[in-house]
C-alpha cells in the first residue's frame, strides 16, 4: 500500500500538481512531444524486432519480409523509419528553444538533455545500419572508423566493435542489441531529466524559473500538450503519403562490401556533424571538431548569469546560429568540390564562433552590467 501510494504521488507531482509558470508558450510543448516520440519508437521498434534477423545474409531480406509479408510490417516499419526524423525535428526545435530562453542555467536539466542528445545520436546511427542497404553499411565503415584517432587505444576499440577486421554480420548483431537496450537507458535518463527540471522549474518567457508566478500542471497544460494530436496526425497523413522521402535511393540496395557508393550522405539530423568533419582535412581535427559541435554546449552550464539577460542580443546570435547550422546540413549533402569545399570551413567557423560568442557573452556580461 505504501509503494502504491508514493507511486501515486510521484505521479500526482509529476503531472497534476505540478508548480508551473502560467507564462508557458507553445514552444514548451516540445518537450512533452518528444517523450510521446520515444515511447512511440520504443513500441515501434519492439514489434519490429520480433521480425528483424540480425545476420548479414539475411537482414537486408527481414527488412523486405516486413514490408511485403508481415501483415502491416510496412506500417510499423514506416512509421519507426519518420518517427526517427519527427524525434529529431523536435529535438532540435527543443535545443534551439533553450538557447532562446538561456535554459543552460538550469545545470543538470542542461546536461541531462545533453546527454540524451548524444545517445539519440548514437541510437539513431545503429538503427540506420540495421537496414544493411549499401548507404548504412558504408556510413557503418566510415563512422566507426573515426574510432580509430583515439590515442592507442584507437584501433584495438575498432577491431572489438566491428568483431574483427571488417564490418561483418558480428558487428550486425552488436548493433542490434545496443539498438534494443539503449531505449531504455534513454528513458531512464529522461526520467532524472525530468526530475531535474520539476525541482527548479522551467525557464519562461519571461526568462526566469522561480516561484513568480505558478498554476497547477492539470488541467492548464495537460490541455495544451493536447495540441500534439494535431502534430501526430499531420506525421500519420505525410508518413503514409510520402514514406521514403526523407531516405536516400541507396538504401534500397542491399549492402556490397565490395563496392562503396560514389557519394556517402548521412540522414538529414547528421549533417551538419558531417559538413563539419569533412571540413578540416585532418582526420585527428577532424574529429575533433565533430565531437566539439555538441560537447562545446556542455560548456554553457557554467554561465551563473541569471540577471543580465540581454533578450534581444541573445535572441539574435541564436537566429544567425540556427541559419549557419541549416547551411552546414545543407553543404553535408553537396558533393566534395567548389565551391562547396570553400563553403564548409567557413560556415564550421561561424558555427563555432556565434557558440563561443554566446557562451562568452552571457558569461560576462554580469561583470560589465553590474
Amino acid at each position: 500500500m505504501k509503494i502504491n501510494n508514493s507511486l501515486l504521488n510521484f505521479v500526482n507531482g509529476m503531472l497534476v500538481t505540478l508548480p508551473s509558470s502560467k507564462t508557458l508558450t507553445l514552444s514548451w510543448n516540445f518537450g512533452s512531444m518528444l517523450g510521446m516520440v520515444l515511447v512511440f519508437q520504443i513500441v515501434t521498434g519492439t514489434f519490429l524486432a520480433f521480425y528483424y534477423t540480425p545476420d548479414s545474409l539475411m537482414a537486408f531480406s527481414t527488412v523486405q519480409y516486413i514490408m511485403y509479408e508481415v501483415n502491416f510490417g510496412w506500417i510499423f516499419r514506416i512509421f519507426h523509419f519518420n518517427g526517427a526524423s519527427l524525434f529529431f525535428i523536435f529535438l532540435y526545435l527543443h535545443i534551439f528553444k533553450g538557447l532562446f530562453f538561456m535554459s543552460y542555467r538550469l545545470k543538470k536539466v542542461w546536461m541531462s538533455g545533453l546527454t540524451i542528445y548524444l545517445l539519440v545520436m548514437m541510437e539513431a546511427f545503429m538503427g540506420y545500419v540495421l537496414v544493411w542497404a549499401q548507404m548504412s553499411f558504408w556510413a557503418a565503415v566510415v563512422i566507426t572508423s573515426l574510432l580509430s584517432v583515439i590515442p592507442i587505444w584507437g584501433p584495438t576499440i575498432v577491431t572489438w566493435i566491428w568483431s574483427g577486421f571488417g564490418v561483418t554480420g558480428a558487428t550486425l548483431k552488436f548493433f542490434f542489441v545496443l539498438h534494443f537496450l539503449l531505449p531504455w537507458a534513454i528513458l531512464f535518463i529522461v526520467l532524472g531529466h525530468l526530475i531535474f527540471l520539476h525541482s527548479t522549474g522551467s525557464t519562461s518567457s519571461l526568462y526566469c524559473h522561480g516561484d513568480y508566478d505558478k498554476v497547477c500542471f492539470s488541467p492548464e497544460y495537460i490541455g495544451k500538450d493536447a495540441y500534439n494530436i494535431v502534430v501526430w496526425l499531420v506525421f500519420i497523413v505525410l508518413s503514409l503519403i510520402y514514406p521514403f522521402n526523407l531516405g536516400d535511393a541507396e538504401m534500397f540496395i542491399e549492402a556490397d562490401p565490395m563496392m562503396s557508393p560514389v557519394h556517402i550522405v548521412p540522414e538529414w539530423y547528421f549533417l551538419f556533424a558531417y559538413a563539419i568533419l569533412r571540413a578540416i582535412p585532418n582526420k585527428v581535427l577532424g574529429v575533433i571538431a565533430l565531437l566539439m559541435s555538441i560537447v562545446t554546449f556542455y560548456f554553457f552550464a557554467l554561465v551563473n548569469n541569471y540577471t543580465s539577460c540581454l533578450t534581444k542580443l541573445n535572441k539574435f546570435l541564436v537566429f544567425l546560429f540556427i541559419i549557419s547550422s541549416v547551411i552546414l546540413s545543407w553543404l553535408g549533402q553537396c558533393m566534395v568540390e567548389d565551391p562547396f569545399t570553400v563553403l564548409s570551413p567557413l560556415f564550421s567557423v561561424i558555427y563555432f564562433g556565434l557558440a563561443y560568442l554566446l557562451l562568452g557573452i552571457f558569461m560576462t556580461s554580469k561583470l560589465l552590467f553590474k
